[in-house]
């Protein structure tokens, strides 16, 4: 693929486990040359399942195959004094390094990023922890769930009534690895215009602060008046709490009821929808949606009483319906309302479709081919696309030390030998 995408001319080494396999699977996605370095035996994330056709090895992890699409794949032993030189000689010929390890762990080895510049003075360093390089917290482990609990996500997740809870499918290390892939091309945008390189310390924590910045970004009872908490299938706008989330007669929508001019429209098509169902009472009929501002209820006093009943009303109207008709019909009556989608209805998804986002690819070792997500993004000049399945253990080793560094296939056997690839 090098020469190819928006980064084709750029080499990747790849040395994270899964706290950073997407930001390798992004720059991968965008063309660049990545090489998912694992240790010999493989990366410990193959052992993670789901396993395809439920058959668990380290060569059907989908865990695995998700975050490593478009990746070339070698054996490297960091411990080991030849596994280290050969290190050495990639991080010359390479133009980013990412890594997950515990901080201070690529020092110990001696190629942290001071040694990293002495070899390649351009070389960007992109390293993703749980809480950064550096602080008191910074020798400390932590998994997804800590992520979420620190950054906190689950302060604001759940229902009021219940102790927090987290999102149901891990996501901390997601952020934390996009952000990495952002700060790598932050600091390729510098290079490009001084020639240096740069270390990129990413904190989980962080990542996961940045994406609350809707309700953080201020001290929150002088900003709003009250403290943020969590409203479940509601939200909170001004002093009102509003559903959001409504049971169908197959599966969930998502509605936002919005007074004033901003939503008036959508009011009043639900209205139409209730008065088809003949569940539209008369003190509803004339009511002036133009004028109910949920922004400032204090002017409202009943605004609270008003809105649960409209949600009692609205709740027994969608329980008739399926996703798909509720949607047909927000669309004919312009209502802010959309459905809930399973991973089945984003599988059959007409726009993502339309958008070419599942892919098949051939993975010719089981003789079969897989569907994935495809690229993240795409570029007019440029478009992201999927060209490589996940690599095997080990399935580049000759291709890169021999292709890329030199070395002969019997310097490959003595470094098997030596437990060094």
């Amino acid at each position: 693929m090098t020469g190819e995408g928006l980064l084709g001319p750029y080499r990747v080494l790849d040395l994270t486990d899964d706290r950073g396999w997407v930001c390798g699977r992004i720059l991968a996605d965008l063309g660049a040359d990545v090489i998912k370095v694992e240790p010999p035996g493989g990366d410990p994330g193959r052992r993670r399942g789901p396993f395809y056709q439920d058959l668990p090895h380290p060569e059907r992890s989908l865990y695995f195959w998700a975050f490593n699409l478009n990746k070339r794949g070698v054996t490297l032993n960091l411990e080991t004094a030849d596994g280290r030189e050969l290190f050495r000689r990639l991080v010359a010929v390479s133009d980013f390094v990412i890594e997950s390890f515990d901080p201070g762990y690529l020092d110990s080895l001696g190629l942290g990023f001071d040694e990293l510049r002495r070899l390649n003075p351009r070389v960007i360093l992109v390293s993703i922890s749980a809480f950064g390089q550096d602080g008191p917290y910074a020798g400390y482990r932590a998994t997804d769930i800590v992520g979420m609990a620190m950054g906190g996500m689950m302060a604001v997740s759940g229902d009021p009534d219940r102790p927090p809870v987290r999102v149901s499918v891990p996501q901390a290390w997601l952020h934390a690895g996009a952000q990495g892939a952002a700060g790598a091309m932050i600091a390729h945008y510098y290079r490009e215009m001084t020639g240096r390189g740069q270390h990129v310390d990413v904190s989980m924590q962080q990542a996961v602060i940045w994406t609350l910045m809707n309700e953080t970004p201020f001290p929150l009872p002088d900003f709003y008046g009250f403290d943020l908490r969590r409203a479940g299938a509601r939200r909170t706008t001004g002093r009102l709490v509003i559903r959001q989330i409504y049971p169908c007669r197959d599966g969930y929508i998502c509605l936002l009821i919005l007074g004033g001019q901003a939503g008036a429209r959508s009011m009043r098509g639900l209205m139409t929808l209730l008065e088809e169902a003949g569940l539209l009472p008369d003190w509803l009929r004339e009511f002036e949606w133009e004028t109910w501002d949920m922004a400032t209820p204090r002017h409202h006093p009943t605004a609270q009483a008003e809105l649960e009943a409209i949600e009692s009303l609205l709740g027994e109207l969608f329980r008739q319906r399926t996703k798909s008709e509720l949607y047909e019909a927000a669309l004919k009556h312009g209502i802010l309302l959309a459905p809930v989608n399973t991973v089945t209805d984003l599988f059959n998804n007409p726009q993502l479709a339309a958008r070419g986002f599942w892919v098949e690819v051939e993975h010719p070792e089981l003789g079969t081919r897989v569907t994935y997500p495809g690229p993240f993004v795409q570029g007019t000049l440029n478009p992201a696309r999927i060209y490589r399945r996940p690599p095997l253990i080990g399935e580049h080793n000759e291709e890169v030390y021999c292709g890329l560094l030199g070395l002969t296939r019997s310097d490959l056997e003595r470094l098997r030998g030596a437990n060094a690839i």
